[in-house]
């Protein structure tokens, strides 16, 4: 969550790793609005955004991290904890069952300081997550580069 400092970005390492994990309760779905990611340096690498029946094990969001896409909302019933909500894992599983929303190739360039990348839905194409899942953005790289990424979503 942003405070009184600048979104701090986080290192991909050079193993595939989530680095960020939505998880959803037992009793709501949510619906994807959009995602995107910028990386400090244009290496060779892939980053996509999954569906999985299983969680990796990641730093734990806090409530406060978890914010509101409209002023007013109650607060996202997302599920929190080192096995939920949460982002830059320490630990991968292996999905068993798994959906792919996206995938991002990057290819390295010579001199590139930094890549964008943002995807946004139409409003009849954006895909549901179903409840007690996890929706994991997971980086793949050659090389480390720090990484912010974000997912926007409905309840």
């Amino acid at each position: 969550m942003v405070t009184t400092a600048a979104p701090a970005a986080v290192t991909t390492g050079t193993s595939i790793k989530t680095m960020l994990q939505l998880s959803t309760p037992s009793t709501r779905q949510i619906q994807l609005i959009s995602w995107g990611f910028t990386c400090d340096a244009t290496e060779a690498g892939t980053i996509d955004l999954i569906q999985s029946d299983t969680a990796a094990t990641v730093t734990a969001h806090v409530a406060a991290g978890v914010q509101p896409l409209t002023p007013g909302q109650p607060a996202s019933l997302l599920t929190l904890g080192v096995a939920n909500t949460g982002y830059t894992s320490s630990s991968e599983t292996a999905p068993v069952t798994t959906r792919t929303f996206d995938v991002r190739k990057l290819l390295a360039a010579d001199g590139a300081t930094e890549v964008t990348y943002e995807k946004i839905w139409m409003p009849d194409a954006r895909p549901i997550m179903a409840v007690s899942t996890f929706l994991r953005v997971r980086a793949t790289m050659g090389t480390a580069v720090n990484m912010t990424c974000y997912v926007v979503w409905d309840e």
